[in-house]
């Protein structure tokens, strides 16, 4: 025994020094979810950004903020708390483009523009679930309370279009927790996180269109997944010039459901 491990000893040392690795790997993995803001980290222009939680641990929650990297496809999305009279001409350049997009709606949302809800989905773009409040969702640690935010959503858009709401969350604020993506999960539901803002929700203090532009041009990169909100008078006056600038760079776009749909085939 004792010349066997003579023999294997420095074999046996990689061994044990590649199982620690192994250990050390699997653990990072299991932290890497916890409850915050969802934030982003550009290093380089043109390049797909870090996210604060990576694609790999996104996806054990169906969960996801980049779609395929090699690939120039866009995922347009809008999020929307109220309506602010823009989302007719966004919807107008939507139209025009031919780009599909997903709206992630809430309650007060549905129920005072249930017009504007059944033209998103007569023009074949997703409405997804923003939950019927917009609450801090990581502060809800029970599964009824968590679960009724979304049902809610469910059943008024239920009533307002005839149709079923696809299970896409976006959580309010993007502030997140490893609990609530399972929890999310469980309900069927793929959360969607995104790749690409910029700070265009401030009614008061909205960016030129100079501004906007030097977020959204040279930060554009393969599999983004864009969130603009719809309440933004910016992003109504410069999405026709933003699309087409985007297709210019040889830029498409395609709707969230193949953002998952490539997932689970790389899966």
């Amino acid at each position: 025994m004792r010349t066997f491990l003579r023999r294997n000893l420095p074999l046996l040392l990689v061994l044990a020094v590649l199982t620690a690795l192994t250990v050390v790997a699997c653990a990072r993995n299991r932290a890497a979810v916890t409850t915050g803001s969802w934030g982003l980290s550009f290093r380089e222009e043109g390049q797909p950004p870090a996210g604060n939680t990576g694609s790999e641990q996104l996806k054990q929650y169906n969960a996801a903020f980049l779609g395929d990297t090699t690939k120039k496809v866009i995922y347009l999305t809008f999020d929307a708390g109220y309506e602010n009279g823009c989302t007719e001409k966004i919807l107008d350049t939507l139209q025009k483009h031919h780009v599909p997009a997903a709206f992630f709606l809430v309650g007060n949302y549905i129920e005072q523009n249930p017009e504007l809800v059944k033209r998103m989905v007569a023009e074949g773009h997703t409405v997804g679930n923003h939950t019927y409040h917009h609450y801090d969702m990581s502060k809800i640690s029970d599964r009824a309370t968590f679960e009724r935010e979304l049902t809610d959503l469910e059943t008024l858009y239920k009533q307002t279009t005839g149709e079923t709401m696809k299970k896409y969350y976006r959580p309010p604020q993007g502030i997140y927790s490893e609990q609530n993506l399972q929890m999310a999960k469980e309900l069927g539901y793929r959360t969607v996180f995104w790749s690409l803002a910029y700070v265009d929700w401030l009614n008061d203090d909205q960016p030129t269109s100079e501004q906007a532009f030097s977020k959204l041009i040279p930060r554009i990169h393969n599999g983004a997944v864009v969130l603009l909100h719809s309440t933004s008078q910016t992003n109504a006056a410069i999405l026709d010039e933003l699309l087409t600038r985007w297709e210019e760079l040889g830029y498409e776009f395609a709707p969230i459901d193949a953002l998952f749909a490539q997932g689970e085939q790389q899966g």
